[in-house]
C-alpha cells in the first residue's frame, strides 16, 4: 500500500529508496519516492530498449532526461527528448519511448497520483512474456495500444 505522506530524505543516483530494483524487459528501474500523490523512479535504458505506446487514464506522467536521447511518441507525433528536457504526458494521452541510439539513457520518471504503478512494477519484475506484461498492465490502469496502431513504433 502506498504511504499517505512523502518520506523526507535523499535517494542517491542509481539507487532505490528501498532494496527494490526492477528489471522490466531490459530496463532497470530504481524507486526514488512513493506516496499517495506521486511515484518516481530513475531508469537505465540500454540501446534498443523501449516502452511501446500506452495510456495512463488516471495519471499524469513526466520524464526528466538525465543522459542520452529518447525518441518519443507523444500527442500523435514523434519527437526527441535529450538531457535536460522535461517531457509532460497528461493522463489519457498515448505515449511511448524508445532508445534508438547506440548509448544507454538515464531518466527520472514520475506519475501523479501514484495509483498502483509501483505494484505493477513489482509484478513485472523479471517477467519476460510481453503479452503477460500487457495483461498485468491493463489490470493496473496502463493500457497498451494494439501492435501496429502507431506508425514507426
Amino acid at each position: 500500500m502506498t504511504d499517505i505522506k512523502l518520506t523526507p530524505g535523499i535517494t542517491p543516483a542509481g539507487q532505490s529508496q528501498t532494496p527494490t530494483v526492477w528489471n522490466i524487459l531490459g530496463h532497470t528501474y530504481y524507486e526514488k519516492s512513493n506516496c499517495a500523490s506521486s511515484f518516481s523512479f530513475e531508469t537505465f535504458d540500454p540501446p534498443g530498449t523501449f516502452v511501446p505506446p500506452h495510456i495512463h487514464p488516471t495519471q499524469d506522467e513526466f520524464i526528466y532526461m538525465l543522459e542520452g536521447t529518447f525518441d518519443l511518441y507523444l500527442d500523435g507525433k514523434w519527437v526527441k527528448a535529450s538531457a535536460g528536457d522535461l517531457v509532460k504526458m497528461p493522463m489519457g494521452l498515448a505515449h511511448g519511448y524508445y532508445n534508438r541510439t547506440d548509448q544507454p539513457t538515464r531518466a527520472l520518471f514520475w506519475v501523479s497520483p501514484s495509483r498502483s504503478l509501483k505494484e505493477l512494477f513489482d509484478q513485472l519484475h523479471n517477467l519476460t512474456d510481453p503479452e503477460e506484461v500487457v495483461r498485468r498492465s491493463a489490470a493496473h490502469e496502463v493500457d497498451f495500444l494494439p501492435p501496429g496502431s502507431v506508425p514507426g513504433a
